[in-house]
């Protein structure tokens, strides 16, 4: 198991970005500097492993997604959580775009 610095960066950033999260607001919410959040993304440096766990609670993810890419248990509890709070027609408006997303990434996999 190969983990790159800048695969976690990618990561990092994405979900920081899908949080409309500044590096400012994770870093304070963290306790670090943005520098040290800057960096990170950047995959310049790794963070220390107390800081992993601050970052994935801040961010919502588990340390297997950040480090790893792997949609943990954890994730799919925080996404249910979350699916469960929709009204039924909410939920299947949610499930025909989830399908459709579905489908669209499958052809692109394929055709890879």
């Amino acid at each position: 198991m190969n983990i790159t610095l800048q695969e976690v960066g990618k990561r990092l950033y994405e979900r920081r970005k899908q949080l409309r999260m500044t590096q400012e607001e994770l870093a304070e919410r963290v306790g670090i500097t943005a520098q040290t959040i800057s960096t990170a993304e950047l995959g310049k440096k790794a963070m220390r492993a107390d800081t992993i766990i601050r970052v994935c609670g801040a961010l919502d993810i588990s340390a297997d997604y950040l480090l790893f890419g792997y949609v943990s248990t954890q994730d799919l509890s925080s996404l249910s959580q979350k699916v469960s709070q929709l009204t039924p027609e909410q939920y299947r408006h949610l499930e025909d775009a989830i399908d459709s997303f579905v489908a669209i990434a499958m052809e692109k996999k394929n055709e890879a």
